[in-house]
């Protein structure tokens, strides 16, 4: 049975469609850790670079802002208020100069370790309410979505 397409330019409603509701859930989530992560002096933009640095994810800014999908003046801009912070170093790479390694201080180890405790909380409490059942299809249901670029038709 031939795919019957869900949305068309006459019907399309703005804030309505799926991608819209995502980026409401999204922005809602955001918030909720931004409540959060305000007790550690941090706003939503500031604690992903610091878990990613953490875990070992990124080290320059470029990898930094390609994980976020953020321009490299944006992230630059965002560590410059983290290095005010004291919560990370930079350093020009010894073997290429062009690239600069950033690292986590003392104290930015100590922050990114309290993150993830702050955005499992903040998930379970926009999941608060779904079955497991539930849960399970939301998450096939988002992957699916997201695999929708790369199948295309």
């Amino acid at each position: 049975m031939a795919q019957k397409n869900f949305y068309s330019s006459e019907t399309y409603a703005v804030g309505k469609s799926v991608a819209a509701l995502m980026k409401q859930g999204v922005q809602a989530f955001h918030r909720t850790v931004d409540e959060k992560v305000a007790d550690l002096g941090l706003t939503s933009l500031q604690w992903g670079p610091l878990v990613l640095l953490a875990n070992g994810k990124a080290s320059t800014a470029a990898q930094l802002s390609r994980c976020h999908n953020v321009d490299t003046s944006t992230m630059t801009r965002m560590l410059d208020r983290l290095e005010n912070k004291k919560l990370i170093t930079r350093q020009r790479n010894a073997s290429d100069r062009r690239v600069v390694d950033i690292e986590l201080t003392e104290e930015g180890h100590r922050l990114a370790q309290k993150i993830p405790h702050i955005i499992t909380e903040s998930l379970n409490q926009h999941l608060r309410g779904f079955s497991r059942e539930e849960f399970d299809l939301f998450q096939t249901l988002l992957r699916r979505f997201a695999e929708g670029e790369r199948k295309g038709d």
